[in-house]
């Protein structure tokens, strides 16, 4: 017996409803606005799948996919919403906001929007399974111990470490105009204000971008950086002259369909390196390479540490930028873990003198942060990284 699918779909076209309803083994419930929508999904518990238009009465698509994700036990239904004409803008706007899909009227095959409906759900599925389970197991609490040690080694490096502290100051003021300290947004298990000596030129973030390009450490070989729309869809060139695989996006005077579009940007997506560490740095002046290479520049992170920002041993901060490209399931991990000052990726960065990869700087990150799961953090795990780190400060490459 083929398995009855319930399909709500929020609108008044009456082409579409038929066209959905022609589809064996679908249910079809209709909801003409808002209100109806709202009050069907309150009641009714065996939804499958929610179609709706951009335009209904009493709101719109945005709306309802906003409502629907806000409750939980309907945050596994797959959302797909219907236009009558394709707006750049509009289609922005749904991935932004993570809808499933976006239809441009006419709907493709019924049969196609069924398997795909069902493809989105099955997906649905797996992910909200994976992430209950994954939100179980990575739960993060700050060791008492560990907070302890962090103030204790903070406060009393502070207070030994002050007079230095001083000389460099005076020498970073001599040596360049500016602020002799230097403070950035940074993300760790939040976003904090991040201390360090200024070890650079003064407005040197300016010229980051153009240094990125050309000299960044972790920057991929691959050179494509937008879509190439001179290339065929390879799916598209299997079909009869004048069918798309999927539907048409008009975008800049130029026609791509949907699958090829999103094909090329999830790869240009691959390209972009996470991190950023600039080769040979122009902008680091005399004073800034010696308190680099030896790593007095962070000495005021003790500041962040005895704020509770961060702690001696942990996963490094990362400015805002590169922790946006880190949001993924598979990379966010690194972030349970506290911000450090030194941790497992420094100490294995600069025992190899400064050669690694973006992918071991990952899996360093995200392998420090599993020692945060359960019952598994270790006081004496950090205790080990410290001793590692020391005979490892007086390096060629700053890390």
């Amino acid at each position: 017996m083929e398995e009855i699918r319930n399909i709500l779909y929020i609108g008044s076209s009456a082409e579409n409803i038929s066209r959905i309803r022609a589809s064996s083994g679908i249910a079809l419930t209709i909801a003409e606005s808002a209100l109806q929508a709202v009050s069907l999904l309150k009641s009714e518990r065996n939804i499958y799948s929610v179609i709706c238009e951009v335009t209904i009465p009493g709101g719109d698509g945005f709306h309802i996919h906003e409502w629907i994700r806000a409750h939980s036990s309907l945050n596994g239904i797959p959302f797909i919403l219907i236009s009558p004409e394709f707006r750049e803008e509009q289609m922005r706007n749904a991935f932004a906001r993570r809808i499933d899909d976006y239809y441009v009227e006419p709907f493709p095959k019924t049969e196609d929007l069924v398997s795909r409906i069902s493809f989105l759900y099955s997906f649905r599925m797996k992910s909200e399974n994976s992430s209950s389970q994954t939100q179980k197991q990575l739960v993060y609490r700050m060791p008492v111990t560990k907070r302890l040690f962090d103030i204790a080694v903070a406060g009393g490096a502070m207070l030994v470490l002050s007079p230095l502290i001083l000389l460099i100051m005076l020498a970073i003021r001599l040596e360049s105009k500016g602020s002799v300290y230097y403070v950035s947004k940074r993300v760790g298990r939040k976003t904090f204000d991040f201390y360090k000596l200024r070890s650079m030129r003064q407005g040197s973030d300016a010229e980051l971008n153009k240094l990125a390009k050309e000299k960044n450490q972790y920057k991929t070989r691959s050179s494509q950086s937008e879509i190439d729309f001179s290339v065929p869809c390879p799916k598209c060139s299997e079909l009869r002259d004048g069918t798309k695989c999927s539907p048409v996006l008009h975008i800049d005077n130029h026609i791509i369909c949907d699958y090829w579009y999103t094909t090329q940007k999830r790869e240009i997506a691959k390209t972009k390196s996470a991190y950023v560490k600039i080769v040979d740095d122009p902008r680091i002046t005399w004073v800034g390479m010696i308190i680099r290479n030896t790593s007095i520049d962070e000495l005021p992170q003790l500041i962040n540490v005895l704020k509770g920002d961060m702690s001696i041993v942990g996963n490094r901060p990362l400015p805002v930028y590169e922790a946006e490209l880190l949001t993924i399931d598979a990379m966010s991990k690194r972030f349970l873990a506290p911000a450090g000052i030194t941790g497992l990726w420094q100490v294995e960065l600069r025992g190899r003198g400064g050669n690694m990869s973006e992918d071991e700087r990952k899996k360093l990150d995200n392998e420090y942060a599993d020692h945060f799961t359960g019952d598994r953090y270790s006081f004496w795990y950090d205790i080990k990284l410290i001793l590692r780190t020391f005979p490892a400060l007086f390096q060629k490459d700053s890390v």
